[in-house]
């Protein structure tokens, strides 16, 4: 089977765990003798196309000339335009910004539609203006290779997935990282919660990483809960053994969390529950790893607690970085407000880490050997915390059977499961057309 993927990003260029599950998918679904064209929007040339054959977004021109492109630029109503109206100005002024934003708009379309086109794959300013000109590539590609079924990852995509859908004719599967209401809670980005639904709307099936993703996609987007079917994230085995042997060189024990500092991931829950833990023990160094929208004020509450020689805060990691930090830790902490899956406490269980992870993430469905909490329960996670640091036995039974079921959740099984997804899909779509 052939499999046309959209994603935003490969290793070894990530900013997340997407990336991560791609690059493990990919791996998996090869054993299974799938043959997966992965396109992003920036190739770098240095990623591992062992199971994949990548395709660079800004290697792709198109030819809007043509009657089907014409079409397919014709329904690219989701170009947004960052120039606002502002109320109560006066006439001149009024003018002025209504030329400037026509000016804009005319700028933005003829970047958007031009033949060729240089995607920054970032998650910058003129984000929209490159999910718009990724979905025109989408059917770009899509006319131009063949294959068996779409297969687009996050909301970033799916209008490329759409457009390959409607040039190509294909089933589309939709896969479910993360939602709006994950990353934003209550207060979304309606624009992106609208690319989100028409994906799903539009995709033949949706793969949801966990049950708690799957209940937001059919309670929030309203989508046939008999499309959106659930298949958990996975882990691969650690690529260097020999990063286990790292060594602290600190006597204090360490407690770390990895992930972006924003409101998703709850990190300002980890440091009320590390300043209670340090009322009780000060032989202890806390690490918090990642950068986002949050960080400085995090900086700014940790100096509040007066807990700032405890505590550390070590930027964005990634690669081999990310195994030494949970080989010097003691402890690792997912605190996630909605964390639809979350690859990192797997991440830190392969390194022989105990991890505390809250109740509200999809990774709790599958693990057992982990300690639960509610991620507004400080009290609760610094317990948590303290007793894996001061019960040395609770600690090795985490460790001992935690590892065990880490590496049981391969993905080369989770690869089984989409394949089973790929091939109900492809039949369906067989008959409907018969």
């Amino acid at each position: 089977m052939r499999v046309l993927m959209f994603g935003w990003e490969f290793p070894p260029h990530i900013s997340g765990g997407l990336g991560t599950a791609c690059y493990g998918m990919t791996k998996g679904l090869m054993k299974h003798g799938v043959q997966v064209l992965f396109v992003v929007p920036r190739a770098f040339g240095d990623e591992d196309q062992q199971a994949v054959r990548l395709i660079n977004a800004s290697d792709v021109a198109v030819n809007i000339y043509d009657q089907e492109f014409r079409q397919l630029a014709h329904n690219l109503s989701y170009i947004e335009v960052g120039a606002n109206l502002v109320p109560y100005l006066g006439p001149e002024e009024f003018e002025r910004i209504y030329r400037e934003t026509v000016r804009e708009e005319k700028e933005l379309r003829n970047r958007v539609f031009s033949a060729k086109y240089h995607f920054s794959g970032k998650y910058g300013q003129n984000l929209m203006e490159e999910v718009s000109r990724y979905a025109l590539v989408g059917g770009a590609i899509a006319a131009q290779h063949e294959f068996d079924i779409i297969h687009s990852h996050d909301w970033l995509t799916y209008y490329a997935g759409i457009a390959a859908k409607r040039m190509s004719g294909k089933p589309l599967v939709v896969h479910i990282h993360a939602t709006e209401f994950d990353r934003s809670g209550e207060n979304i980005n309606s624009l992106v919660y609208d690319i989100e639904r028409r994906g799903m709307e539009a995709a033949d099936c949706v793969i949801a990483v966990s049950h708690l993703t799957r209940r937001i996609v059919i309670d929030r987007y309203g989508i046939n809960p008999d499309k959106v079917v659930t298949v958990h994230n996975a882990i691969e085995t650690i690529e260097k053994p020999e990063l286990l042997n790292t060594q602290k060189n600190v006597r204090e024990y360490i407690v770390s969390f990895l992930g972006r500092i924003t409101f998703q991931k709850g990190p300002e829950y980890f440091i009320e529950a590390a300043h209670k833990v340090l009322t009780r023990d000060r032989n202890i160094r806390f690490v918090m790893a990642g950068s986002g929208d949050l960080l400085y004020k995090m900086v700014r509450r940790v100096a509040q607690l007066k807990i700032a020689d405890r505590f550390h805060f070590a930027g964005f990691l990634r690669g081999d970085d990310v195994d030494r930090m949970f080989a010097m830790s003691d402890v690792f902490v997912m605190p996630s407000v909605s964390e639809p899956f979350g690859l990192v406490p797997l991440e830190a269980m392969r390194t022989n880490v105990p991890v505390v992870v809250s109740k509200q993430s999809g990774v709790a469905e599958v693990l057992k050997h982990a300690i639960k909490v509610d991620f507004w329960d400080v009290n609760g996670m610094a317990d948590a915390i303290y007793g894996l640091i001061h019960y040395p036995a609770l600690s090795k039974m985490f460790v001992r059977y935690g590892r065990a079921e880490v590496d049981h959740l391969k993905w080369e099984n989770a690869a089984s499961h989409i394949v089973e997804v790929y091939r109900d899909v492809v039949a369906n779509s067989k008959e409907n057309h018969i």
